[in-house]
């Protein structure tokens, strides 16, 4: 296992392609501007949180010893669903607040006529 932390995956596309995009906008981001977009929202977090317990089930641990067993694969597939869910509700919020700063300037230019 040499060093596997430094090998970008195929996916992200070769320089010489022209790579892609969005992985060259985010190497090019300064280490603050990746860590505030690191930062998760309580409010995408609580929905995560909720959707998986809604997967797994909601009994009370006070009155249940619950274990949860599960393949290698099942899990894999969770976690990636988790993922997807998170990036999704990333964006969703996203869109919610440019809407919100539309509407906000709307209104003012509106005020200002």
């Amino acid at each position: 296992m040499n060093n596997l932390s430094n090998r970008v995956p195929e996916s992200f596309g070769s320089e010489s392609e022209g790579g892609n995009q969005l992985w060259q906008y985010v190497q090019s981001l300064n280490p603050d501007t990746v860590a505030q977009l690191s930062k998760p929202d309580p409010q995408v977090v609580q929905v995560i949180e909720r959707n998986i317990v809604g997967m797994l089930g909601t009994l009370p641990s006070e009155h249940f010893d619950v274990d949860i067993t599960t393949s290698r694969e099942h899990l894999g597939r969770l976690l990636a669903s988790a993922m997807i869910n998170g990036y999704f509700l990333h964006n969703a919020q996203q869109r919610m607040a440019f809407e919100k700063s539309l509407q906000v300037a709307a209104a003012k230019n509106e005020s200002e006529s």
